[in-house]
């Protein structure tokens, strides 16, 4: 994922950034708890087609997020 174009998009619901996740091929964004797939090198900004996060994706960013502060 080309850096300059990540650091431009946003979460369309939540207007939050968004995390590369290379294993998923997602683009994740954790204030509205949905993941955005990449297909063909392409983000698919749409709500309906993003997916929920799980219970452990949130709780794991919680956890991480504890442990920095």
């Amino acid at each position: 994922m080309d850096k300059k174009l990540l650091s431009i998009l946003v979460c369309p619901v939540s207007k939050a950034p968004l995390v590369f996740k290379k294993e998923n091929q997602e683009l994740v964004c954790t204030a509205s708890g949905l993941a955005y797939p990449i297909r063909d090198g392409i983000p698919v900004m749409l709500k309906s087609e993003a997916r929920s996060l799980t219970v452990d994706e949130k709780l794991k960013k919680n956890r991480l997020n504890s442990a920095t502060n």
